[in-house]
């Protein structure tokens, strides 16, 4: 009786060791991802050798890896690798780091199957100035290749050039399920974009002026908007018994926020001429000059601000309150909604959420303690 318990007790242990063991084993066939750790297995369907080619995580965020070498005196082999979302990749290359103006190389695999890989001239914003078969790179004849393998997406060419190609580089990825498709074949504007500068000599990547310029949109347009208005209307709710010193710290504070998102909506519009452009950032451009035509009228009311005795005086604070408080609200939402087009992550949605949560305390507890002084 013992030996019988003992022994299924084994069978039982046996068969779990075998699951673990599979499914450990099996994992990271689950989990595997593109890395530049790990060399490409494409089964030859690649049209030229690929062990020797250098290895860059180009686009972390959207987890986009490039692989290139110097083949031959004139010959140049570029790999790029990623996610499979149901959309076109793109690479461009373009001499001053913007889109107009670049040549680029962009890949798709529509549901019939069979990847497509074709060159277009990014002459403009336009689906008609984004010209396919046109551009400046000299793509060596059967060298093209659009592999979908593992839920990646690798896009293999070669350029023949007897220089160095362009260092900047632009990478897009398109709105899913929206391919070009014959006989135009013109391209669905890119649902997000990125710029970067690679040193192929040194196999470095580094951000281009515009990645800095985007960074610098985001931070002064969260300041000046989406806090200091903010805490500047706390200073004129809570604090108007240290008159009038609450008068001048709100207009001082308000003023500094709309400077600031001045500036950073200034920024915005470089960023557009330099090319980050689709149908998400237009409509964060356009509620960001709605909160700016909001700013506005707030400015020109503080200059028209009848006197207290004045008949008008509680028309003008309604105006007031209901202006400045839907200029905060609509600009809290654009700025999470920036951060959102821009593929920042977690680290900005948390760090000006904490913000948010801590003014938003602030004001519970003011206007707790206003209501008990009343």
């Amino acid at each position: 009786m013992e030996v019988s318990l003992v022994s299924k007790n084994f069978s039982l242990l046996s068969y779990i060791l075998f699951f673990l063991c599979f499914s450990l084993c099996g994992l990271p066939s689950l989990v595997k991802s593109d890395s530049c750790s790990t060399n490409l297995t494409l089964n030859n369907q690649i049209p030229f050798q690929t062990s020797s080619l250098h290895c860059l995580s180009v686009w972390t965020s959207q987890d986009f890896i490039l692989r290139y070498a110097q083949t031959t005196t004139n010959t140049w082999s570029f790999v790029l690798s990623a996610p499979d979302s149901g959309a076109y990749i793109s690479i461009g290359f373009s001499p001053n780091g913007r889109m107009v103006g670049a040549s680029a190389v962009s890949g798709w695999v529509p549901s019939n199957g069979g990847g497509v890989v074709k060159q277009y001239y990014l002459g403009g914003y336009g689906a008609t100035q984004v010209v396919p078969d046109q551009g400046s790179l000299n793509i060596i004849k059967n060298s093209t290749a659009m592999i979908s393998q593992s839920s990646r997406l690798y896009l293999a060419f070669q350029l023949s050039t007897t220089t160095q190609p362009l260092s900047n580089l632009i990478y897009a990825v398109g709105p899913k399920n929206q391919f070009p498709s014959s006989p135009s074949y013109y391209m669905s504007q890119h649902k997000t974009q990125t710029s970067v500068t690679v040193n192929y000599n040194s196999v470095q990547v580094s951000s281009s002026s515009s990645w800095g310029l985007k960074q610098s949109h985001g931070l002064v347009n969260m300041l000046g908007w989406g806090i200091l208005m903010l805490i500047g209307m706390i200073m004129a709710r809570y604090f108007k018994h240290w008159d009038p010193q609450w008068f001048y710290s709100h207009v001082s504070i308000q003023f500094v926020g709309f400077s600031l998102g001045l500036s950073g909506i200034i920024t915005g519009f470089v960023l557009e001429d330099q090319g980050f452009g689709n149908s998400d950032v237009d409509k964060h451009k356009a509620l960001g000059i709605f909160v700016l035509v909001l700013g506005c009228l707030q400015v020109m009311a503080f200059l028209a601000r009848p006197g207290k005795a004045s008949k008008v005086r509680k028309y003008w604070n309604w105006y007031h309150y209901i202006v400045g408080r839907l200029c905060i609200v609509c600009a809290i939402g654009n700025t999470f909604y920036g951060i959102h087009i821009s593929n920042e992550g977690n680290s900005w949605n948390a760090g000006y959420g904490i913000v948010l949560v801590i003014l938003i305390i602030v004001a519970i507890v003011l206007e707790v303690r206003r209501w008990i002084r009343k």
